[in-house]
């Protein structure tokens, strides 16, 4: 049974970081797409950074790339590291897993089937 627990979130002036943990447990392969979606009120959940944890490929989303950063720890931790934050970045951001190890889903939507209850990141 795979569980994933989001923490870090919070509120944070425009130009801030903050990191985002996601402590992965039951997920028993080593290859394993990771990664962070995000949803803000109102608008459909958006993918914004994955990992490929076997060879530490990663995808971001336009909006987010040279700001965020997502990295995995003894493929049980991933994190989002966010830095220079905007307002726009607000919402409840997902951690997820992909449905088949050994799978690349890149920041495909349909392909994550594990989710966590989420965290709340405020950027004002």
């Amino acid at each position: 049974h795979v569980q994933l627990v989001e923490s870090g979130g919070g509120s944070v002036q425009a130009g801030g970081s903050l990191r985002l943990s996601c402590v992965v447990s039951g997920y028993t392969d080593t290859r394993a797409s990771m990664a962070w979606f995000r949803q803000a009120p109102g608008k459909e959940r958006e993918g914004v950074a994955a990992i490929y944890t076997d060879t530490q490929l990663t995808s971001y989303a336009d909006s987010v790339k040279g700001r965020f950063t997502i990295s995995d720890v003894n493929r049980d931790t991933v994190y989002l590291q966010m830095n220079n934050l905007k307002a726009e970045d607000s919402g409840m951001y997902y951690c997820a897993a992909g449905a088949r190890p050994g799978k690349w889903y890149d920041l495909q939507l349909a392909g994550y089937t594990h989710w966590g209850r989420g965290t709340q990141v405020t950027v004002s």
